[in-house]
């Protein structure tokens, strides 16, 4: 009998390497099942993100034997930047509802179970345990890192031509159909797509490559909503290309963080409200900061909520400009579905003021 009946194994897993399948068959070897949830189950595909979770789910499969794959249950899960809480509350109820399935009564609960959560070892790598004191209901059972196996230094050799001669060293580090399947992903569109944006990021962190220390940008972006819709712009150059957006964009030099949003919003939209009702209309504003929201670097924004009061004509007229193929009006609910559509980490912005509304 194995000590657990569940292990939870939570990670991005872009790619799955054999870091990644030697904790998976740690966690077999001590309980009857694994629950492997996915992050960033429904971010934009990016050099940081290539891979759907649908992606995902079939490399771990293919990394295991059928029998022993039965045994595992993968499921995706969403990032909440800004909601640490939130996204607690989603992994609780993931794994509830996979026990729940898995037995067929929608009464089981984890309560019934021994469950447990695997992941690195207490002292690894800074970022790479800490979450796994954030449930301390599951027993922590630690699984030896395998040593110098990244999932960061695979990417590079995937997407960056100067790294070419890398990528075959990287059969070393990938289960060989992982492997055999990603190099023929390196003949698609999508690979194509994604590694113009690679290059265009590395290209950009280059520019200023020679500061003597890396620098913070500091952003605008403008959350507008009016009558239950919300304003976004579709980017027409990387990084991003083709995502929709909220207006905004860099603070110049000579300017305040306030008329900068302004500016943003009425160049990337050409909204059709005048620059003084716009400042009148703003209701709340936070600083957005996360250390990874951006490729581009430490990149933090400055997000204003603007809540247009309706009126007899409607919703004001809004066209792109150079920098957008489109803006548009999107309803909220129909909002609520584009998370893998969205830039960077704007879904979560609107996500948190929307909580304000």
């Amino acid at each position: 009998m194995r000590e657990f009946d569940y292990l939870i194994f939570i990670g991005r897993f872009q790619p799955f390497h054999n870091g990644h399948l030697w904790t998976l068959q740690h966690a077999l070897e001590r309980a009857d099942k694994v629950i492997v949830l996915c992050g960033s189950a429904r971010q934009a595909r990016s050099p940081n993100h290539p891979w759907t979770v649908d992606d995902r789910e079939a490399l771990i499969r293919m990394s295991l034997p059928e029998e022993v794959g039965r045994r595992v249950f993968v499921v995706g899960i969403s990032d909440r930047m800004y909601n640490d809480q939130q996204w607690l509350t989603e992994v609780q109820n993931l794994v509830d509802r996979v026990i729940a399935v898995d037995n067929s009564d929608v009464g089981s609960r984890q309560a019934q179970f021994r469950i447990g959560i695997v992941g690195p070892p207490r002292g690894a790598k800074k970022g790479n345990a800490e979450y796994l004191d954030l449930f301390p209901q599951w027993q922590r059972v630690e699984a030896p890192e395998l040593p110098d196996v990244h999932a960061s230094r695979i990417r590079h050799a995937f997407f960056d031509p100067e790294r070419a001669d890398d990528w075959p060293a990287c059969a070393n580090l990938l289960p060989a159909p992982v492997f055999a399947s990603l190099d023929a992903f390196r003949q698609t569109e999508t690979f194509a797509n994604l590694q113009g944006e690679y290059l265009f990021v590395k290209r950009y962190r280059q520019s200023w490559a020679a500061a003597p220390y890396p620098p913070t940008f500091v952003q605008v972006d403008a959350v507008v909503i009016h009558s239950g819709h919300v304003l976004l712009v579709r980017r027409r150059s990387p990084p991003g290309k083709g995502l929709w957006a909220l207006p905004g964009g860099f603070v110049h030099p000579d300017e305040r963080i306030k008329d900068a949003v302004i500016r943003e919003l009425k160049e990337e939209s050409r909204l059709k409200v005048p620059a003084p009702v716009l400042a009148g209309s703003i209701r709340a504003n936070r600083v957005f900061d996360h250390p990874q929201r951006s490729l581009r670097g430490r990149t933090i924004t400055h997000a204003y909520l603007i809540e247009l009061a309706p009126t007899s004509e409607g919703l004001p007229k809004v066209r792109g400009d150079e920098d957008t193929e489109r803006a548009k009006w999107v309803p909220l609910f129909e909002f609520n579905r584009m998370e893998e559509q969205l830039f960077e980490d704007h879904f979560y912005i609107v996500n948190w003021f929307l909580g304000q509304v």
